[in-house]
């Protein structure tokens, strides 16, 4: 992971300057509010790739040398089915249809979609208690 780190570091620099340069020529919010972003979300991913391989250290794919048998074997969990996919979709759907008809139906989608989002986080996060270490 130690490429990815470095790529999208490189990538969160690139939109990082240009947000400045372009916030400072252009004085349009839109455009420097979405670079922003952009730098923050490139940024997200070279800090999660750079955690990965400091916890996991270096992978078959990160070596020169390494043989495809190297990275033979389950490479990780996969959920089998889950319902928070779809209370998600229906609380985002509801906090969107309340921008336009009222706070109180934004409320309840907000509601709603928080309830999914942590189920979503939550739902497999004692699953390793039961393994032997």
């Amino acid at each position: 992971m130690k490429a990815e780190s470095l790529l999208f570091g490189g990538v969160a620099l690139f939109f990082a300057g240009i947000a400045a340069l372009y916030g400072a020529w252009s004085a349009e919010p839109a455009g420097t509010a979405v670079l922003v972003v952009a730098f923050l979300m490139a940024g997200v991913v070279s800090f999660f790739s750079a955690v990965q391989y400091r916890r996991r250290g270096v992978r078959p794919q990160d070596r020169g040398d390494a043989e495809v048998a190297e990275a033979a074997g389950p490479v990780e969990f996969f959920p089998p089915e889950s319902r928070w996919p779809v209370v998600t979709a229906a609380g985002f759907a509801l906090a969107a249809t309340g921008v336009v008809f009222g706070l109180w139906l934004f409320l309840i989608g907000a509601a709603v979609l928080a309830r999914g989002v942590l189920g979503l986080v939550f739902q497999y996060a004692d699953r390793d208690s039961g393994r032997p270490e």
